[in-house]
């Protein structure tokens, strides 16, 4: 899904087949202005696809643009001013706040544990636990954050995680299979398998072929000691359970990256507004 598509469905969801409210109340000739506020500090994000949704629902709205993405705010900032027919603003301005607000607190969390892995050589990603058609702007709102966007999806990446390696029937099974379906099907996917245990990380490091090790739920002295012993033969990726309180933990043990579910899944939205003037 592009931005455009993911904008023209989310104002279908929402405008119908109008906004009667508006329509009934303003005239249609009415020209006004709004300017979006922030009331709660943090890290912006969702400039974009604001610009994008006012030129979508009208083309002559006239946006003027105070703070970029990625931009540190602070309560009172104004981001933005809109200006053009009153019905159209109107029209627009829940989906961007939504937008805005959710985004800016992805970005907002997200740039708080990017300090946090300052020093080390781990890098931290986000994963596909995100709200279903939006997704394109949660891992916009990562990237905004100072992360590095994992796979988008099912079809940029093959990750072998514990269901299919049981369903497969274990992980030389599974990674023979998938490295048989990529030469069958032209396609040039990395490969990322999941392991559980030392054993698990031995038979990988044995088989070969892949390009990451996934290494799920491992204490993070633990995960030093599988680190130590993968010794740089392919990429290393820690999961499972990771937050603020222990990130740093991990990334003390050398990991190449760190994958958060709780970045795009376990966020509270920025306060902002839309404010007429």
């Amino acid at each position: 899904m592009t931005l455009q598509e993911f904008i023209k469905l989310a104002l279908a969801e929402d405008v119908g087949d109008g906004d009667h409210t508006s329509l009934s109340t303003i005239p249609a000739d009415a020209q006004k202005r709004a300017r979006l506020l922030v009331k709660q500090d943090g890290v912006l994000a969702g400039v974009e696809v604001a610009e994008a949704v006012f030129r979508e629902v009208d083309p002559d709205l006239q946006v003027h643009i105070n703070m970029q993405d990625g931009s540190a705010i602070h309560y009172g900032d104004i981001v933005l001013t809109v200006s053009g027919r009153a019905q159209s603003i109107l029209k627009a301005e829940r989906l961007v706040l939504n937008c805005m607000q959710r985004m800016s607190g992805i970005a907002t969390h997200t740039r708080t544990m990017v300090n946090m892995l300052e020093g080390t050589k781990t890098r931290l990603l986000d994963t596909r636990k995100t709200t279903p058609n939006f997704r394109i702007c949660e891992k916009m709102a990562v990237k905004i954050g100072g992360a590095i966007n994992h796979r988008f999806g099912l079809f940029d990446m093959i990750l072998i995680k514990d269901n299919h390696l049981d369903y497969a029937g274990g992980i030389e099974a599974a990674v023979t299979k998938a490295v048989q379906y990529l030469k069958a099907t032209g396609r040039t996917l990395p490969i990322e398998v999941e392991v559980r245990n030392q054993k698990e990380v031995e038979e990988v490091l044995r088989i070969g072929q892949i390009d990451r090790m996934l290494l799920d739920n491992f204490a993070p002295a633990e995960l030093k000691r599988m680190v130590e012993l993968i010794d740089g033969r392919m990429v290393t990726e820690a999961s499972g359970g990771i937050n603020e309180t222990n990130l740093r933990d991990y990334a003390d043990s050398g990991v190449d990256y760190i994958s958060s579910g709780a970045l795009t899944h376990q966020v509270k939205s920025l306060d902002m507004s839309l404010k007429a003037y």
